[in-house]
């Protein structure tokens, strides 16, 4: 029995060895780009170890002048043969990894679908052929979203074929496995056809409506509702194809004779009646984030409320759906209004902290701190300002009462 074990041992050895030798060459075949120039170098490896082991080796091994001056140079000329037969390959295999650098490798790239052939189809005008390309593709990549994008562009934009695109946006809409974004920007898309090529709002308020419902609660459907609140009108898409004539009054004659305190001053919207129309239109829009927010500056600047208009930008600031960098501009906007209207050092020193304690370790941060730091200068600045104004306004009555008594 002891001397079973080291022959089993030695059997096991050698089948370790010639299966990593094999799994080695089985490797090397596939990767080769000469799979049959390959195989001659190992059977000449094959070849030249046999010599090696079985002739050149007993007589280095027995010693004497025969094996000193024939054993090992014979051995020297199989191991330069052995160089000559795989230096291109060790070569290689040492420069690889500084080639790898630069090309990337060898490892294989994960397939993807290819579009410039129906992309040069459709430049040429041959739509029909080129979508047929784009399902050629996506038979093996059904979920591509290019594709797929492509196909509803070409039918709405060239075919005028926009119920076929529709049915394609549905289809990638349905598909499972699709990020939020994707979802959104395709009804995007579609939207964006339906007012540019088919100068209908009232599918691409669907379009809009329909990422509100998959995307509930979402930045995603925040903005989806901006935009159905300002969608244009039916007239004024159409007035971008049939643009209507407009008449040129004449102006003022000799403009640089009359007195400045005569010139003609532009025309400035009543703010009573766009609060008005603003407040109807939160009605319908409650989301519409640009109208709440003229609304709060129409409430500061022309009616002194400064309660009304932080009511407003309070329902943006405190709408955890909104964008942080939204968010900041409204913080920073109602700290204006709190300026402009005289309030407190506390209560604007308290809406710049709410950056610093909602947006920590940012850039906004940084700028909010800056801001405190410089409040007390902006306070008095602004009421040095007032004081200047009210000193000449009196100073000038003064004047005048002067003047009339003379």
């Amino acid at each position: 029995m002891s001397g079973v074990k080291p022959y089993l041992n030695g059997i096991i050895f050698l089948v370790m060895v010639f299966g990593i030798c094999g799994w080695l060459l089985v490797r090397s075949l596939k990767r080769s780009e000469d799979p049959a120039r390959l195989v001659f170098k190992w059977v000449l490896t094959a070849l030249v170890l046999s010599v090696l082991v079985l002739k050149v080796v007993p007589i280095v091994a027995d010693g004497g002048y025969v094996g000193a001056f024939g054993g090992i140079p014979a051995a020297a000329v199989c191991g330069l043969v052995l160089a000559i037969i795989w230096h291109q390959n060790l070569a290689g295999l040492i420069a690889k990894p500084f080639a790898d650098l630069y090309d990337g490798g060898a490892r294989e790239l994960d397939p993807e679908p290819s579009y410039s052939l129906a992309l040069s189809k459709c430049k040429r005008g041959n739509y029909t052929e080129a979508i047929a390309e784009i399902h050629k593709q996506l038979a093996q990549f059904p979920h591509d979203v290019q594709g797929q994008l492509l196909i509803a562009q070409i039918q709405a934009q060239y075919l005028d074929d926009m119920p076929g695109a529709d049915l394609t946006i549905q289809r990638l809409c349905n598909q499972p496995g699709h990020p939020p974004g994707v979802i959104a920007g395709a009804l995007n898309s579609q939207a964006d056809w339906h007012l540019q090529f088919g100068s209908d709002p009232e599918p691409a308020r669907q379009a809009l409506e329909k990422i509100i419902e998959l995307l509930p609660d979402s930045q995603l459907s925040t903005l989806a509702s901006q935009r159905i609140a300002h969608l244009p009108t039916v007239e004024f898409l159409c007035e971008r194809h049939d643009r209507r004539k407009i008449e040129v009054v004449e102006g003022t004659q000799n403009m640089g004779l009359i007195d400045p305190r005569f010139h003609p001053k532009p025309v400035e919207a009543d703010p009573e009646k766009l609060a008005a129309e603003l407040i109807e239109h939160l009605q319908i829009h409650p989301l519409d984030t640009d109208a709440r927010e003229r609304l709060a500056v129409i409430y500061a600047d022309h009616y002194q409320r400064l309660d009304l208009a932080a009511g407003q930008l309070e329902q943006l600031i405190t709408d955890p759906k909104q964008r942080p960098v939204r968010v900041v501009h409204w913080l920073n906007l109602l700290a204006d209004l709190q300026l402009r209207l005289g309030a407190d050092y506390n209560t604007i020193r308290g809406t710049f902290e709410r950056i610093v304690e909602r947006f920590p370790n940012s850039a906004t941060e940084g700028l909010a701190r800056s801001r405190i730091e410089h409040l007390k200068l902006a306070m008095k600045a602004k009421v040095n300002t007032s004081s200047v104004k009210l000193g000449a306004m009196e100073a000038g009555d003064r004047a005048d009462v002067g003047g009339e008594k003379a």
